[in-house]
């Protein structure tokens, strides 16, 4: 099993960055293939950025392409999540996953509000 615990998230202006971390718990951490979702109000959850096992391939929304980095560094158990340039219409709760097979295991949520 695989507990996973965002941090990062806060209020910044617009053009800013912040930084999203993910830290988890379990011994095949390494296995997983993470991600990174995201909730605005009212809207459903949809998939920022993907990272296979290894980081060696990555997936990145057409809206984010350019301005988020995702990374994960597999001795320390974390997955990270650079935001540059980032946009009001960046807020939402931001979500990480970790998924194997059919498994998949989800964060609490850490906000992203971003002003304009």
């Amino acid at each position: 099993q695989v507990q996973l615990v965002e941090s990062g998230g806060g209020l910044v202006q617009a053009g800013g960055s912040l930084r999203l971390s993910c830290a988890a718990s379990g011994r095949t951490f390494s296995s997983y293939a993470l991600g990174w979702f995201r909730q605005a109000p009212g809207k459903e959850r949809e998939l920022v950025a993907a990272c296979n096992w290894s980081g060696s391939n990555t997936y990145y929304a057409d809206s984010v392409k350019g301005r988020f980095t995702i990374s994960r560094d597999n001795a320390k158990n974390t997955v990270y999540l650079q935001m540059n340039s980032l946009k009001p219409e960046d807020t939402a709760v931001y979500y990480c996953n970790a998924a194997l097979g059919i498994t998949a295991y989800w964060g609490q949520g850490t906000q992203v509000t971003v002003s304009s």
